[in-house]
């Protein structure tokens, strides 16, 4: 008698791979990783390389440990001084509160405050990671890693502490202050010195305090956690005020960042001789 037999069942076709991201699943399918036509990575290109640029120079003033002072002018990398092996600085902020510090530039006290600062401010954040870690490298093109942790694990939880790096970089501001009020002073201490350094360093420390004063927790500090903006009418315009410099933080830190270059780069060409400070009186 003959029996009927069913057909092997057809094999069960692999799990596609999965999709993250623009390609995640409830997106449109396009095959493209995006659709602009514009020279979308020239952006990201020009800020790591500005990036990298300043990285090299201040990296190598930092283990320079030299001509960081022509008097009556300092250095903003090298001030304050806080190691004994500085050299004589009669008008400069010079602190030797620790040591020889086995010998290394003095440079390596002060710029962790200011570095830090930098390194997590929230635009700085969005710098580097589009221009080195492409991620994104530009909007609507997508990063190419797999998995996104944002700032929830070491070490870019770090990025929190960005509040504590403004604290510090306010001392460091007031005491780039105190360098500009001692530059205008000659070499015998007399007050009426006015040369071009004089300027350069004026110039470098309004654009550090207006880009101190545009970071978004400075804006948080000064208005944030109110319920009433009426009931606090003072800080209701120092917020307004903030807010105004926050809208061009981007603009204020990178010509701070390129100030506080030049502000050193013209104090090494001074001390070492390249040539003489012009002065207006």
């Amino acid at each position: 008698m003959a029996t009927d037999t069913q057909p092997p069942a057809p094999p069960t076709p692999p799990a596609p791979p999965a999709r993250h991201g623009v390609l995640s699943a409830g997106r449109a399918a396009i095959a493209a990783r995006h659709l602009r036509t514009d020279r979308w990575w020239l952006q990201p290109l020009l800020t790591a390389l500005g990036l990298s640029a300043f990285v090299v120079y201040s990296t190598w003033r930092a283990f320079a440990n030299a001509y960081y002072y022509a008097e009556p002018y300092v250095s903003p990398f090298y001030s304050p001084c806080l190691g004994s092996n500085c050299v004589d600085m009669p008008l400069g902020a010079r602190w030797p509160l620790f040591g020889e510090w086995w010998g290394l530039s003095p440079a390596l006290l002060v710029l962790i405050f200011p570095l830090g600062f930098r390194l997590t401010c929230y635009y700085y954040r969005k710098a580097y990671y589009r221009g080195f870690w492409a991620s994104p490298p530009a909007c609507a093109v997508a990063e190419p890693h797999e998995k996104y942790t944002g700032e929830t694990r070491f070490p870019l939880i770090l990025q929190n502490i960005h509040r504590y790096f403004f604290y510090f970089a306010i001392p460091v501001a007031l005491i780039l202050t105190y360098d500009v009020v001692l530059a205008f002073r000659d070499e015998q201490g007399a007050w009426g010195h006015m040369g071009l350094g004089t300027l350069v360093l004026l110039v470098n420390i309004a654009l550090i305090w207006a880009y101190t004063a545009s970071c978004h927790s400075c804006r948080h500090i000064v208005g944030g956690r109110l319920r009433h903006f009426s009931k606090h009418p003072v800080r209701y315009r120092m917020w307004t005020w903030v807010g105004k410099l926050n809208s061009r933080h981007m603009l204020l830190a990178w010509l701070s960042l390129v100030s506080v270059a030049l502000a050193d780069l013209y104090v090494y060409l001074v001390a070492s001789g390249a040539f003489d400070d012009p002065r207006f009186f």
